[in-house]
């Protein structure tokens, strides 16, 4: 009997269990495999739906942040001009009301100066006829009384000084 030609009762006992195990694997084994199969095919359609969705949200997210960052962009522009426009006005205000405090003390400190001048000029004038009628009275050799003509006399000089000065300056 070789392998071509097998024992007839050996044949129909492995054709039996050959049938038996195809059975059983069908009726058994088969049916839990694509169970099983299906339920992955099932998770892995609903994980790739979920991940679809993800990605969906996801974009919508991005393109809502980029839509408040660039609402927040162009406010900050507009905060940034505001304050500028502000600063620039401050600035401005600030420059008038230093510019005025400047004018009113160069008009103070002139109207002091001029008042000073008077006062300086009235005092020098009194010292100089002091001193002339003393020196007068030195070279006459005695003491010069007469006040009265003597400021007289200096006043005359000085209003000619006086005359002489406005015509050259």
């Amino acid at each position: 009997m070789g392998p071509l030609k097998p024992n007839l009762v050996d044949l129909i006992v492995a054709v039996i269990c050959f049938v038996a195990v195809f059975a059983i694997l069908a009726k058994v084994l088969l049916p839990r495999i694509e169970k099983t199969l299906a339920e992955r095919e099932n998770a892995t359609e609903g994980t790739l739906e979920r991940a679809r969705a993800a990605q969906l949200e996801a974009r919508r997210l991005h393109a809502e942040y980029q839509a408040r960052l660039s609402a927040a962009r162009h406010e900050a522009a507009q905060i940034r001009q505001a304050a500028r426009e502000e600063g620039a006005a401050l600035l401005a205000a600030v420059r008038a009301e230093g510019q005025k405090a400047r004018e009113e003390l160069v008009a103070a400190a002139t109207v002091q100066l001029e008042a000073d001048r008077v006062v300086a000029q009235a005092e020098l004038r009194e010292d100089i006829l002091g001193l002339a009628t003393e020196l007068a009275g030195r070279i006459v050799g005695e003491p010069f009384t007469d006040l009265d003509r003597a400021r007289a006399i200096a006043d005359e000089f000085f209003a000619g000084v006086d005359a002489e000065t406005t015509t050259t300056g």
